[in-house]
């Protein structure tokens, strides 16, 4: 008995030792509900099987995949299969829409695709951060929304909160932390504007 109290005391020391040490006040717990993590927990299983080792041209599997939970998705949108949705029930895509290979939705909070939007391969929008200054990392959550015939390209990080307006173009592998313009072409990290896009082919309709 004794032998087991010590090893009690000395469980508990190291314990608060470990505390007086932490940069944090606790350890970080999810603010994510129950009935999130069981739905999250069964899409990954059904893009693991039925979603990601679809063939390429089976879009209309996929679509019926996303829709099933929840998503709100136009029968002419394409969504390649080793695109990664983080809550499918959170995206909606439009007309003549692409999601590429590898892009990671991190749909935490609501994704807008908007018509004729292109998303290239490995791009990332990313919903979801953490307060720095939260002593707990609180979650932080705003949507994103990409506007009609904007441009995503390769591997681009789009933050959250950020609405890349119509027709705009987001050049590879650049970061975007606020609004793109209408028609702008922006780059680098962080984006900055380099031109207006001319779309020439929108004032012969008009």
């Amino acid at each position: 008995m004794k032998v087991f109290a010590r090893k009690i005391i000395k469980t508990q020391q190291l314990e608060r030792i470990s505390k007086m040490d932490m940069f944090y006040e606790a350890n970080y717990k999810s603010e994510l509900d129950l009935k999130n993590k069981v739905a999250r927990a069964l899409w990954n299983l059904v893009w693991l099987l039925l979603f990601y080792p679809s063939p390429r041209f089976l879009f209309g599997w996929r679509r019926f995949l996303l829709k099933v939970f929840g998503a709100k998705i136009a029968n002419s949108a394409r969504v390649y299969p080793s695109a990664k949705i983080w809550a499918p029930w959170n995206l909606e895509m439009k007309e003549r829409t692409i999601m590429g290979e590898g892009v990671d939705c991190y749909s935490v909070d609501i994704v807008k695709i908007e018509s004729d939007v292109t998303v290239s391969q490995y791009a990332f929008l990313c919903c979801a951060s953490h307060d720095i200054e939260s002593p707990n990392r609180k979650l932080i959550t705003k949507p994103i929304t990409l506007e009609r015939g904007s441009w995503v390209f390769a591997g681009a990080f789009i933050g959250m909160g950020v609405t890349v307006h119509e027709g705009a173009i987001v050049a590879a592998r650049s970061v975007v932390w606020k609004a793109v313009e209408p028609y702008a072409v922006v780059s680098g990290n962080p984006a900055v504007t380099l031109k207006q896009r001319e779309a020439k082919w929108l004032t012969k309709k008009s």
